[in-house]
């Protein structure tokens, strides 16, 4: 909206504010016709100095944004962002899914290990596949030691394991309950 625009308007709605002080029980229907005119004047005034569509949503950042109903301001956009926090507080940040995601381990998955030496490989559940966390071991207790320490750390993960490695593998002990976790929100709705 410009100035004269707004200038205009403020002009328009006065009058209206003047009309409707003058307005009784006695007022002829020639002042009534003049009253509409100006009103239809104003909304006209108000019509062309609007540049936007009505806002859908009470969110000052995405006032036509997607609507969300069960949102407090209705737009689906921060609702979105306010749930992903509310995840990570009760789950941690969520953990990469491996190779298939792009964003993989820092110590990759089983498929992306050279072949097998007698060692002992500690892995823990990310969610969707178990992946490496920690350099493999020569020794079984300092394999067994390091995963004692991850579960007591400040971020643990649902499950651990400790894997055998030698020409084969072979899981040796499971710590946890491992629960395929859906990574697209809302169950991919």
């Amino acid at each position: 909206m410009n100035h004269a625009q707004l200038t205009a308007l403020g002009r328009a709605l006065r009058l209206l504010g003047e009309h409707g002080e003058a307005l009784a029980t006695t007022t002829p229907d020639a002042k009534l016709h003049e009253v509409k005119s100006d009103l239809q004047r104003a909304l006209d005034l108000l019509s062309d100095s609007v540049s936007t569509a009505a806002p859908t949503t009470r969110c000052p950042e995405h006032p036509t944004g997607p609507v969300d109903d069960s949102a407090p301001d209705l737009c689906l956009l921060c609702e979105t962002r306010r749930r992903a926090a509310r995840r990570a507080e009760f789950n941690g940040p969520a953990l990469p899914a491996g190779p298939s995601s792009g964003a993989s381990s820092r110590y990759g998955v089983r498929e992306d290990r050279p072949q097998p030496q007698q060692r002992w490989l500690p892995e823990l559940w990310n969610g969707q596949e178990w992946q490496l966390c920690g350099t493999p071991r020569r020794d079984r207790r300092e394999a067994e030691l390091y995963i004692a320490a991850q579960r007591r750390g400040s971020r643990p993960a649902m499950a651990y394991r400790l894997v055998h490695e030698f020409t084969d593998y072979e899981v040796l002990r499971v710590w946890g309950t491992p629960v395929k976790v859906d990574i697209e929100p809302m169950g991919n709705l």
